[in-house]
C-alpha cells in the first residue's frame, strides 16, 4: 500500500489502431460485383455489395485505375481469376 491516496496516474493499455483503408476494388465474384477494401499493404479490410450507396459515396470525384492484375495484387485477390482481375476497377482512396 502506498501513501499516495489514489493519486497515481492510471495505467492504460496503448491503443492499437487499424491501418487506414487505402484501396477500393470493384471486382466480379462469380457473377456478382463486390466492393473490397484494402489497407496500404493490400490486406483485406472489408467486403460488401458493390451496388451499395457507400460505394457511390466513396468514389465521388475519383477515377479508377483499370485492372488489378499487377503482381502487388496477387495475394490480395488470390480467389479471383485473371479475367475478373483485368476487368476490376481500382480506386485509391483519399486518406
Amino acid at each position: 500500500m502506498t501513501d499516495s491516496l489514489g493519486d497515481e496516474a492510471p495505467h492504460y493499455a496503448p491503443h492499437v489502431y487499424r491501418k487506414r483503408t487505402r484501396y477500393l476494388v470493384l471486382i466480379d465474384a462469380a457473377g456478382a460485383m463486390v466492393a473490397r477494401l484494402f489497407d496500404e499493404s493490400r490486406r483485406p479490410v472489408a467486403e460488401f455489395d458493390a451496388s451499395s450507396e457507400e460505394v457511390a459515396v466513396m468514389t465521388t470525384g475519383l477515377h479508377p485505375g483499370k485492372g488489378a492484375d499487377a503482381a502487388a495484387w496477387d495475394e490480395a485477390l488470390d480467389g479471383h481469376n485473371r479475367q475478373e482481375r483485368l476487368a476490376a476497377d481500382v480506386y485509391t482512396l483519399d486518406v
